[in-house]
């Protein structure tokens, strides 16, 4: 293996250092898989790195504790034998990959994850929230972290779910304003979700009847606050700094233009397949995260070049519809937080490190954008996909001829 890597004297080192078939069979695995080669000879480094740091010997069992100190000591100009220290980023390097390894052979030693006091009464309402009221796997899980971080506050004071008062909930509601949450809509959004478990445990007999009525959500207006979003001049800058010919350029752009141009969710990026783009009628399907709800949005002439130009010489094949993958191996489909770290990892290249950084940053400056020409909010609503019948009408009625002025409009100065 390590003879198809290196050259035949460096092949020869590593044939000759320990744990030679645990390594050798990792990196056929990557291979299989379509792994580059300068990638293999990177991970072949960190896993020699890591055994003779730690003195591997066969059947070892490592711990995580173990692995960042093989980084710390490997991340000095002396381990590294290099003559600069590593960044924190290839600090981080070495140890997912070392994970990767030692889990891939089974030699990692994970602690079981503790299993909490309230781990049934949350697993239960997840599955009532999926199947019962058919919410988003996003909104689960924001409903079940709420839920989750409610009965451990109960758990940290030792007290049962049966024996929570009105003043326990307002303890809890308080809490997020000492976590840093001043904003009245998130705290709102706590509290609506709280109330939501507690109906759903009062409905179950896990708690005295009635709490969940005396939950009162801070009010706020609709319009008290502007929603944080990128300048229009850094949103254009951040499309400029991708106009690179490298594979992972080409699809950071398509991405970007994506979030930028038509302001789509990470989820509904995510969730994109090849079957979505109807180039034939010059549309892009685009399923919302909520069940049963596809949108159809006019897909741009210069969108459809990024995305095209993409498909063509970057998107790797062979790996099933998905439109965005991983540039580099294991090859698969690129998630909501791959898609978050892409747009923040982008941002932080062109210097903007504050404020709200992820896709939905992106989604709020086009959102902004169409505002600032003079959009009607009726066709903004409609453009972004907006749920809420007070600023959008029916999804089924979507002009879509007053949707291509709109993405056209959007477009002017982008590309």
């Amino acid at each position: 293996m390590f003879e198809e890597i290196f050259f035949p004297k460096t092949a020869e080192k590593y044939r000759a250092a320990s744990l030679f078939d645990e390594r050798a069979r990792y990196l056929r695995h990557l291979k299989e898989v379509g792994t580059l080669r300068s990638t293999l000879r990177k991970r072949a480094n960190d896993h020699l790195n890591l055994v003779r740091i730690l003195n591997l010997k066969a059947g070892d069992r490592v711990t995580l504790p173990q692995i960042e100190a093989a980084a710390n000591v490997w991340s000095q100009p002396m381990g590294r034998r290099w003559k600069k220290a590593a960044s924190a980023k290839a600090r981080q390097q070495f140890i997912n990959r070392s994970i990767d390894w030692l889990r891939f052979i089974g030699w990692l030693d994970e602690p079981e994850r503790k299993r909490l006091p309230h781990h049934d009464e949350v697993a239960i309402f997840e599955e009532w929230l999926r199947h019962e009221r058919g919410l988003s796997e996003t909104t689960v899980g924001d409903y079940c972290r709420t839920a989750d971080r409610f009965l451990t506050s109960l758990a940290e004071k030792s007290m049962a779910l049966t024996t929570v008062r009105m003043v326990d909930i307002d303890d809890a509601i308080a809490a997020e304003h000492k976590r840093g949450v001043f904003n009245r809509r998130t705290v709102h959004d706590y509290a609506q979700r709280l109330r939501s478990f507690l109906l759903f445990a009062e409905a179950k007999g896990l708690c005295r009847r009635g709490l969940a009525a005396g939950v009162m959500a801070p009010g706020f207006m609709a319009d008290e606050a502007v929603p944080k979003g990128l300048k229009r001049s850094d949103a254009l800058r951040l499309l400029a700094s991708v106009r690179g010919e490298r594979p992972v350029d080409k699809r950071d752009l398509a991405i970007l233009m994506l979030f930028v141009v038509y302001g789509l969710r990470a989820g509904e990026v995510a969730g994109l397949t090849l079957d979505d783009l109807d180039w034939e009628n010059a549309l892009l399907r685009v399923r919302c995260p909520k069940p049963g709800r596809t949108h159809l949005w006019p897909l741009s002439q210069e969108v459809g070049q990024a995305l095209l130009h993409y498909i063509r010489n970057a998107r790797p094949s062979g790996f099933g519809r998905n439109l965005f993958f991983t540039a580099i191996a294991p090859v698969c489909p690129l998630g909501r937080k791959a898609l978050g770290k892409t747009v923040c990892d982008r941002l932080a290249a062109i210097g903007i490190l504050t404020g709200r950084r992820g896709p939905h940053a992106l989604r709020h400056a086009a959102a902004q954008h169409l505002l600032d020409q003079g959009m009607p909010m009726k066709v903004i609503g409609d453009f972004l996909g907006h749920r809420d019948p007070s600023s959008t009408a029916v999804y089924a009625k979507v002009n879509l001829a007053a949707l291509r002025e709109v993405a056209a409009l959007d477009l002017e100065g982008l590309v």
